[in-house]
């Protein structure tokens, strides 16, 4: 019998939140409840403005293994009495996939410490992070074929092919195998693979530095690379930097950014 799902978050360091899936006897597995939670608190996180950067990671010795599988009806999986099969289901797949979006698109970066093994829907909370951080036995996967599903599911089939390229992610999802923290590092999908450990203080690293910049630049930096990664072209990409740009001039950072290097100190940036 496993024990209750919990979602916790911290403030590590001032501007900066933490964010851990607890269910470390299922290797954070999601379950219904867990997924709940884990919406809540990224909205918890997003309404509070003092925070500019989050760090996401797993209890234990998992970041977190997809969905439970080993809970069966537990799960939501058998017809409800006033539901049809499919309409439960894909109701549960919305809520899912509508999870991933969230992270994709809070206002601030989100920084996955994968402290082990992210798969199936663990790996898609990875991919839809802005950064990953990756412990030496992190382990990744694509896993949804597997289990005699496609891999085609919430956005994996959407970011793995920009993060890595087409062919090399078609083979990892056609294959559903699972591959470690050096070949997510040399293949582009993590940014550092740090020892085990260490990988949370090496995520909050990467977050202090994302909040020590203006908080206009990283939220524009954030909306307008996700933006652009869609755009149909070179010119339509320039359009909305030139846009951004124009606008952010009137924040005053700028003006401030010159005076700090004058005198030889940190920026005081004006808030959003």
């Amino acid at each position: 019998m496993s024990g209750p799902s919990t979602v916790t978050v911290e403030a590590p360091e001032s501007g900066i939140a933490q964010i851990t899936l607890s269910r470390p006897e299922r290797l954070n597995a999601l379950s219904p409840e867990l997924v709940a939670k884990l919406h809540n608190a990224l909205e918890d996180v997003e309404r509070d403005r003092s925070n500019r950067a989050v760090v996401l990671t797993g209890e234990g010795r998992g970041f977190c293994s997809g969905a439970d599988l080993k809970a069966g009806g537990e799960q939501g999986l058998d017809e409800p009495p006033d539901r049809s099969r499919v309409g439960a289901i894909y109701d549960m797949q919305l809520d899912l996939a509508n999870l991933m979006l969230k992270i994709y698109e809070l206002r601030v970066p989100v920084i996955a410490a994968v402290n082990g093994p992210a798969v199936g829907g663990g790996f898609a909370i990875a991919l839809h992070c802005d950064v990953r951080v990756a412990a030496e036995s992190a382990r990744f996967g694509s896993v949804f074929i597997k289990v005699g599903l496609s891999s085609l599911d919430v956005g994996n089939s959407y970011l793995l092919p920009r993060l890595v390229g087409a062919g090399r992610a078609r083979e990892l999802m056609l294959t559903g195998r699972i591959f470690d923290a050096s070949e997510a590092d040399r293949i582009g999908l993590v940014s550092r693979v740090v020892p085990d450990g260490q990988v949370v203080e090496a995520a909050i690293e990467v977050a202090r530095q994302i909040a020590a910049n203006n908080e206009y630049g990283v939220w524009m930096t954030k909306l307008g690379a996700n933006a652009t990664l869609d755009a149909p072209s070179l010119r339509h990409a320039m359009e909305l930097e030139n846009r951004t740009q124009v606008l952010g001039t009137f924040t005053g950072n700028m003006a401030e950014a010159s005076e700090a290097f004058r005198e030889g100190r940190e920026p005081r940036w004006n808030p959003l």
